[in-house]
Order: structure tokens, then C-alpha cells, then sequence
């Protein structure tokens, strides 16, 4: 079985798109500072890739071999959009992640300060300290209450 025209149209844009990206386009090259620190580039790499193609029928053959293959018309196309989104900075203090986006910095402090918060809750649960506290605002007739304090500083925003 002969191969099909858009077989060649898509082969050549997917070798294309393959050659235009690699994986030194998602995580960059290291650049090395001055100071000793290495800072790496994280990037968010997408792509689009379309292809299409249709044959046409004639009302007469326009060749006087008797072909049956009917005229073909297609085109392919792609594209890659490389969007940089963060920082590894390694340095002799440690490694850091720096983000482009304040939204996934802020969910990534979160992250990091979510096994405190579990502690704290685990010593609220577990705690006699409070318990008694507790009991003396019941006799008294008022709510119960407990001081969870959360500060901004503790966040490093």
C-alpha cells in the first residue's frame, strides 16, 4: 500500500516541532553567578500540532494514463510556547525555588507551613492545657474559644 500525501505533510511538521524543542527548553541552562550561586530557568513548554488534507474528485481525467488517484490538497502546521515560570537558585545557604507567578508562591508557603498548622491542631486536640480552660468558660456560661494565631511573617510573604 503506497503512502498517503498527508503521511509526509505530518512527518515533517512533527520532526520539526522535535527538533525545535528540547529538554534543555523546559529546564534552561545553568548560569553561574558571581557570588557562587547557580541559577537554573524553569520553563512551561505547550504545543500545537494540526494536519488535514481532502481529495477531489474530476468530472475527467486531465491524464491519458487511466489513473484512479484523485488530486490531493492538505497542509500541517504547528506551534511550541515557552512560557518561563520559575527560578532554581542553588547556593551554598541551600536551594530555592523562585516563581514567576505570585499565585504558586503563595500556594507553595502554604504547603510549607501546612504541617505546623497540623501539629498546632494535634496539640489543641491532645492538649490538657486548654481543656480545663474549656470548662471553666462552660461553667461561667460562655464559649469556649481557642487562640490560633497566624501572622503573615510566619507565611514570609
Amino acid at each position: 500500500m503506497s503512502e498517503h500525501p498527508i503521511q509526509g505533510l505530518m512527518k515533517t511538521a512533527m520532526e520539526n516541532l522535535k527538533e525545535m524543542v528540547d529538554v534543555n527548553t523546559i529546564v534552561g541552562d545553568p548560569v553561574e553567578t558571581p557570588d557562587g550561586s547557580v541559577i537554573i530557568p524553569v520553563s512551561k513548554v505547550g504545543f500545537g500540532f494540526a494536519a488535514g488534507g481532502s481529495q477531489f474528485v474530476m468530472d475527467k481525467p486531465t491524464t491519458g494514463t487511466g489513473e484512479k488517484e484523485h488530486p490531493f490538497g492538505g497542509g500541517s502546521g504547528g506551534g511550541v510556547s515557552i512560557t518561563p515560570i520559575a527560578f532554581l537558585i542553588v547556593s551554598a545557604s541551600g536551594v530555592k525555588m523562585v516563581h514567576l507567578d505570585e499565585n504558586t508562591h503563595l500556594y507553595e508557603k502554604l504547603m510549607d507551613f501546612a504541617p505546623q498548622v497540623v501539629e498546632k491542631i494535634q496539640q489543641m486536640i491532645n492538649g490538657n492545657g486548654n481543656k480545663n480552660q474549656n470548662q471553666n468558660q462552660n461553667q461561667q456560661g460562655q464559649t469556649p474559644t481557642t487562640e490560633v494565631n497566624i501572622t503573615a511573617d510566619k507565611l514570609d510573604l
